[in-house]
C-alpha cells in the first residue's frame, strides 16, 4: 500500500535552512507539501507534477523554498532557506492523482508529518 514518510525536520534559528524529504512507496504521484501550525488550518506550501515540469508555491515562501523530486528514488524534497519563526509548523507531504492541486482535499495519501521549529 502507499506510504509517505517525511524526515528532516528539526530546530533551526531564524535565517537558517532545512531540507525535508518525503520517501514514497507504490506508484508515482503528483506531490505536495502542506504545513499546519497549532490552532491554524492546514496550509498549502508547494506542489510538483510527476515529471517536475509544473511547480507551484504559496506566495509566502516564494524565493525561499524549493520543491524538487528524484523519481529514481521516489522521493520528494522541500529545501527551506531564510526560515522565519512564522514557518514553524508540522510539515506534511501528500500524494495526488492530479497536478497543481492547492487544496488538502485534493490529495489522496498523507505522510505522518515532521516538526519544523524556527526560533527568533
Amino acid at each position: 500500500q502507499v506510504q509517505l514518510i517525511e524526515s528532516g525536520g528539526g530546530l533551526v534559528q531564524a535565517g537558517g535552512s532545512l531540507r525535508l524529504s518525503c520517501a514514497a512507496s507504490g506508484r508515482t504521484f503528483a506531490m505536495g507539501w502542506f504545513r499546519q501550525a497549532p490552532g491554524k488550518e492546514r496550509e498549502f506550501v508547494a506542489a510538483i507534477s510527476i515529471s517536475g515540469s509544473t511547480i507551484d508555491y504559496v506566495d509566502s515562501v516564494k524565493g525561499r523554498f524549493a520543491i524538487s523530486r528524484d523519481n529514481a528514488k521516489n522521493t520528494v524534497y522541500l529545501e527551506m532557506n531564510s526560515l522565519k519563526p512564522e514557518d514553524t509548523a508540522v510539515y506534511y507531504c501528500a500524494a495526488s492523482f492530479f497536478s497543481g492541486v492547492r487544496t488538502a482535499t485534493g490529495y489522496r495519501y498523507w505522510g505522518q508529518g515532521t516538526q519544523v521549529t524556527v526560533s527568533s
